[in-house]
């Protein structure tokens, strides 16, 4: 199976082609360059190794939690892309992007959307519990379940986790074990997830996750 995949919720906007379970061609560019650049690397991905849209079997686009912008371009990108090629669009939560490869039971996994707001997730084998929001206020809502008493030593891998983060779970008495999953691209990663899921009838049906809070409230009335 050969898969396109992009991602521009994390660390700038990525774009990788797996072929068979192996990343045949992967860009990445950091910063905020999905509208400006970011067609424009695809179509060079795909020269590079020599391939026509129709030639992908599906296309993967990691949906988030993350940048915002560049999260909205490359949803609203793969949407096209798979409507005009007829080929189905699996989602992949940046989640799942981060721990790609870590191989960890139980993980916490960190995305920062904007300064001071995160979205965490934390994954215990079968069992996930999710907050966004202020950096304090998630870290508080996922501790019961971070500090289970069937947890031994207290201590839990985190993933993607900025050093104000891994900070303030130290203070909370938690033993950090930090892992950095910046070892491939996000988009990389997400070609090689693609063909373990089941995509939705329709691309139409995959939404982007935003995860973080309004940047404002509206007034009261």
């Amino acid at each position: 199976m050969t898969v396109l995949a992009l991602d521009g919720a994390l660390y700038g906007f990525s774009a990788a082609i797996s072929r068979e379970g192996s990343i045949v061609a992967s860009r990445c560019e950091p910063g905020n360059v999905a509208l400006e650049r970011g067609l424009a690397l695809v179509d060079g991905l795909l020269a590079e190794a020599r391939l026509q849209g129709a030639s992908v079997d599906r296309l993967a686009v990691g949906t988030g939690p993350g940048g915002f912008t560049g999260l909205r371009i490359a949803v609203a990108y793969a949407k096209s892309l798979a409507a005009v090629w007829q080929r189905p669009l699996v989602p992949i939560s940046s989640f799942d992007i981060l721990e790609y490869g870590a191989g960890f039971d139980c993980a916490l996994a960190v995305v920062v959307g904007r300064p001071g707001v995160i979205s965490a997730r934390y994954r215990c084998v079968s069992q996930t519990w999710r907050a966004s929001g202020r950096v304090a206020d998630v870290l508080d809502a996922l501790l019961p379940a971070i500090l289970r008493p069937d947890e031994d030593d207290g201590s839990v891998h985190v993933v993607g986790a900025p050093e104000d983060v891994l900070h303030a779970l130290a203070e909370r008495g938690i033993i950090v074990r930090p892992f950095d999953p910046r070892v491939m691209p996000a988009a990389a990663a997400a070609a090689l997830l693609a063909p373990s899921r089941t995509p939705p009838a329709s691309p139409h049906a995959v939404r982007a996750d935003y995860g973080e809070l309004p940047a404002v409230k509206p007034p009261r009335s």
